[in-house]
């Protein structure tokens, strides 16, 4: 396998470099007798995305199902289409 072409710029190049060389952080300290779990597990007590379908009216997105409630300050990703 070839590798390919390092096309970072010296600025990055330097960046990485730093970056590289700073001493790793040690590890967190845990108390004693905690248990781990899978990362799997922590994701999943995580509020799960939610695509809805909704319409601009004045400025603001109002969701067309009624029924749909967002929670205050919720992070949101707004994908528009164009035309009518």
């Amino acid at each position: 396998m070839n590798p390919s072409p390092d096309d970072r710029s010296p600025e990055r190049k330097a960046l990485d470099e730093r970056i590289a060389a700073e001493p790793q952080k040690s590890p967190i300290e845990l108390p004693a007798g905690a248990v781990g779990k899978p990362v799997e597990a922590f994701l999943a007590s995580r509020m799960r995305p939610l695509a809805v379908a909704g319409i601009v009216e004045n400025g603001l997105v109002r969701p067309l199902d009624p029924a749909v409630h967002l929670p205050e300050h919720a992070r949101v990703i707004i994908v528009a289409s164009t035309g009518g």
